[in-house]
């Protein structure tokens, strides 16, 4: 192993030392303690080190390294108090999350470090919206992000890797290649000979170094981290390794071929550069005594603490108060001499005014640029702030909304737009595994509105047409909004730009010209989580939102002997129970209307708390009424026999009758 050919002073390579042996001692103490039931589980990283210690050590304090299972290197070598760490591997109150997640699940902005989710390839998109954070801003800044070669069987690689590369983002992706997936060889992960052949598809740089070698690892990435800082370019490095212990400890070795750990025992990095070390005479076996015991002393006294610490109480309130990052922004009330607008004109100037009002929002999505999107929602946005704040998207939805949130750990605010509501399914770890629960893990705001552009009655097919904002109002850390009015649109749209939580923002296609209403000229806010009552009645009420809405107003409007009840939910999560509540205590008679298929549709989940609920004042059960159980049929007259709005009329005298 060649530690001879890089130029780093002797100071340096015996702080590197003791960076490199720091990890080692914790992972030796955690394997015991783990024996000891102390702790649940343990990803090793041995024999890894100096991949993470060397990547964390070349990049600059303020840079943010994107870490997975095996990097404990990068929290030592950021200085993490290991007190705190061992808290965290506990699951402890005084853990980066509280006990909410476990061992390297977390990431602390303090300490410019963006954790991991169990998905393996998310991070990689997170990294690419920290890097366009820099490039938007002129900041001469890097980011490096770890991914494994089992990881990197992802599509998230593939996409993370693309964007990087057409954006040209100061992207370092680090593949370590331990040659193996839990148990699967990298044979049977992928057909080329080797990582750094896949940069030549993308048009990225390459570099393959020794992944054990501290010192080869630590100049190559402190060499491309400065070129990439004033001339902005992803490039992959393979960083080739072994993993010398199990992908976790209860799963085992037994599945390595025999000798194969013993000849990678002899390019162990820490005793290969210790050897190096007493071999050139920078260091003595005294000295590495006295290191050793200052260190081990460290984690014991670290461990003392950690063992010390309480473990956490559930308290329903401030677990339900932590789900959501608090918003600083004061509402504003609809100003000035409104005029008619159609839906789509009122999603276009909230978004117009959204950028004057937030000068580090971005936007960003498949053709939102020069084209104005397929619906025109964004026409003109690009000609007024320029192509680095409406950026066209490559064909990858996960990769983008990765980016949103990495701009968000930037203090950045992101909107992403579906092409169609469809096509979120490509992007739903993102939101539902990350965009989700980062506040509730370890406090990270996500700043993202996602524009969801949904909806059947245009004949376009079961792949642009269904009603999915059911898949997002059953995961805890989304909010979710449907607006059927021009006013509600701007109002609603404003107050989810300013919010700092991920909102999922549905958007009704046939809606977009076919609804006109008066609107304010002002930027102002609808607020999220309160209905509209539409009609005061005293005979049933008639909840909804969406294309609903106009259904029930259009069937009400036929029936002067109908004294109803409409109540707009606008925001499906939260949802404004107090209004509801009110309302069937009122009518005694309800009726849960909405486009989406009815089995799995919010309407079952109204229905049953306003029965639970208010089961005295009901005069008739809670009446559900969805869509057919179908996919979304293409042909006009299928559709219409598909949508709720068939069955509406009689569905109402159905619910009188009882």
């Amino acid at each position: 192993m060649d530690f001879h050919s890089y130029a780093i002073s002797t100071e340096k390579k015996l702080d590197l030392y003791e960076q490199l042996l720091l990890p080692r001692l914790i992972e030796e103490k955690m394997l015991i303690l783990l024996r000891q039931g102390r702790i649940s589980k343990w990803f090793s990283g041995y024999g890894q080190e100096a991949i993470s210690v060397g990547c964390a050590a070349a990049m600059q304090p303020d840079e943010f390294l994107c870490t997975m299972h095996r990097n404990l290197g990068v929290f030592t070598a950021r200085g993490i108090p290991l007190d705190r760490l061992f808290k965290q591997f506990q699951g402890k109150k005084g853990g980066f999350t509280n006990g909410r997640d476990r061992s390297f699940h977390f990431g602390s902005p303090e300490h410019h470090i963006a954790g991991m989710i169990s998905h393996l390839g998310p991070q990689l998109g997170v990294a690419d919206g920290i890097a366009l954070s820099h490039k938007v801003r002129k900041e001469e800044k890097a980011v490096l992000v770890f991914t494994g070669d089992g990881g990197a069987s992802e599509g998230d690689f593939h996409e993370a890797l693309n964007t990087a590369a057409v954006w040209q983002l100061p992207v370092l992706f680090v593949v370590e290649n331990n040659q193996w997936g839990l148990s699967t060889p990298s044979s049977e992960q992928f057909r080329c000979k080797q990582f750094i052949d896949k940069g030549i598809g993308y048009g990225m740089r390459t570099a393959q170094v020794d992944g054990n070698n501290l010192l080869e690892v630590y100049a190559t990435v402190q060499n491309l981290a400065e070129e990439i800082r004033s001339r902005p370019e992803p490039v992959l490095i393979e960083c080739l390794t072994f993993r010398m212990r199990g992908h976790e400890e209860a799963s085992g070795t037994k599945y390595y071929p025999e000798g194969l750990q013993e000849k990678w025992a002899t390019k162990d990095p820490v005793e290969t550069y210790e050897a190096h070390l007493l071999n050139e005479g920078l260091i003595d076996t005294e000295k590495i005594e006295q290191i050793r015991s200052k260190l081990k002393q460290e984690i014991q006294t670290a461990l003392e603490a950690a063992d010390a610490e309480e473990r956490p109480e559930f308290h329903l309130e401030k677990e339900r108060t932590d789900l959501f990052a608090a918003s600083e922004t004061i509402p504003q009330a609809p100003e000035g001499s409104k005029r008619e607008m159609r839906l789509l004109d009122a999603i276009s100037e909230a978004l117009d005014q959204s950028m004057e009002a937030h000068p580090e929002l971005i936007l960003m999505g498949q053709d939102i640029g020069a084209y104005g999107g397929v619906f025109k929602a964004t026409e003109g946005l690009q000609e007024r702030y320029g192509p680095e704040r409406v950026r066209n998207t490559p064909l990858c939805e996960s990769a983008i909304i990765g980016a949103g949130l990495g701009l968000s750990m930037k203090g950045m605010k992101a909107m992403v737009e579906m092409q169609f509501a469809d096509f979120v399914s490509e992007g739903m770890t993102q939101i539902c595994n990350n965009l989700a629960k980062i506040h509730y893990r370890w406090g990270q705001r996500a700043d993202v509105v996602i524009r969801m552009p949904t909806g059947a009655g245009v004949a376009a097919g079961p792949f642009h047409s269904q009603s999915n904002e059911a898949w997002f109002t059953h995961t805890p850390g989304l909010k979710v909004v449907y607006p059927a009015f021009p006013e509600d649109a701007k109002g609603l749209l404003n107050a989810a730009l300013d919010d700092p939580n991920p909102v999922l923002f549905f958007e009704h296609k046939a809606l977009y010209r076919a609804v006109r209403g008066d609107v304010a000229p002002n930027r102002f806010h609808t607020p999220i989580g309160k209905s509209r009552l539409l009609r005061s009645g005293s005979q049933f009420t008639i909840i909804t939102y969406g294309m609903g809405v106009h259904w029930a107003m259009d069937v009400l409007a036929k029936h002067d002997d109908w004294d109803a009840e409409l109540i707009d939910l606008r925001s499906l999560a939260p949802i404004d129970w107090e209004a509801l509540h009110e309302s069937v205590r009122k009518t005694g008679r309800v009726m849960v209307l909405h486009e989406d298929v009815l089995t799995g549709g919010i309407g079952g989940e109204i229905a049953a708390v306003l029965q639970e609920e208010n089961f005295q004042s009901l005069d008739a059960p809670v009446l559900r009424l969805g869509s057919e159980d179908l996919p979304v049929p293409f042909a006009a007259e299928l559709e219409a026999g598909f949508l709720a709005s068939a069955r509406l009329e009689r569905s109402i005298e159905k619910l009188l009758k009882y």
